[in-house]
């Protein structure tokens, strides 16, 4: 598939996705979302991580509201099933680890597309805002589902019906993302932690992306089980006894992702 509006680069075992939408501050199109959850896929079979990114100053702010002739005429339900869905499930799904480094503003499904992601990483000057109110809508793209399990109840309310900008920092703090880095270092920090993840035991990762997200719909007494069949998996894993022998001769494991 040509791309037009992202960019895929993968370069050994790490892929980059860029939102290449920069003079619309990479707000979503139909044709956007189609190459997106495209290449997620794509990616999934050829690297080990998958960072997503926004060219120029802007994460992604949204839906682009100028890529229908009225508003008035746009089916949010049918947008959001036949073209959100299958890009937030390919984003969430990823069988290998994502991080999505907020490079700039996230806004409204640009928030939601971040949080779909395993890791946020944002730069400390990037704010989150759930503006949907603003326009008489509600958040969608999995914004009522990721907010209150990762910031809270409370939060979650206040964001979605005051649609205030969250900054980076207070992200952190709350919750809503793993961490918000000094401008300055926000590119080197990203690429190490992608470089960390795209070179780790993608067999393992792979498993604690399960054990987490399922917890919820879980009993201790089923966690439990779930950690014991999940753990018998990563045990019958090469990178596992990588692991262990490089532990005992005291050196850097060596992981192949399998």
């Amino acid at each position: 598939m040509q791309y037009d509006t992202i960019r895929l680069d993968i370069n050994g075992a790490l892929a980059v996705l860029t939102l290449n939408r920069p003079d619309k501050m990479n707000a979503l199109t139909a044709q956007m979302r189609a190459e997106i959850t495209h290449a997620m896929h794509a990616a999934a079979q050829d690297a080990r991580a998958v960072v997503l990114i926004g060219a120029g100053s802007a994460f992604c702010t949204g839906q682009d509201l100028g890529d229908a002739s009225s508003t008035g005429k746009i089916d949010l339900e049918r947008s959001l099933r036949d073209e959100y869905e299958p890009m937030l499930e390919a984003v969430y799904d990823c069988p290998v680890p994502t991080i999505a480094a907020v490079n700039g503003p996230a806004a409204g499904a640009g928030a939601n597309l971040a949080l779909c992601a395993d890791v946020v990483i944002a730069t400390e000057s990037a704010y989150f805002l759930q503006a949907f109110a603003r326009i008489g809508l509600m958040p969608d793209a999995g914004g009522t589902w990721f907010m209150p399990r990762q910031m809270g109840m409370a939060k979650a309310m206040g964001a979605a019906l005051f649609a205030d900008k969250i900054s980076a920092r207070q992200a952190d703090n709350w919750g809503l993302i793993w961490e918000a880095v000094a401008d300055k270092d926000f590119d080197a920090h990203w690429r190490k932690r992608a470089a960390y993840l795209a070179n780790g035991p993608t067999a393992g990762f792979a498993a604690i992306k399960k054990a987490i997200r399922g917890t919820y719909d879980r009993n201790l007494p089923d966690q439990l089980a779930a950690e014991a069949h999940l753990q018998g998996e990563c045990g019958r894993t090469r990178d596992f006894s990588e692991g262990v022998v490089a532990f005992l001769e005291k050196r850097p494991a060596k992981f192949e992702g399998r």
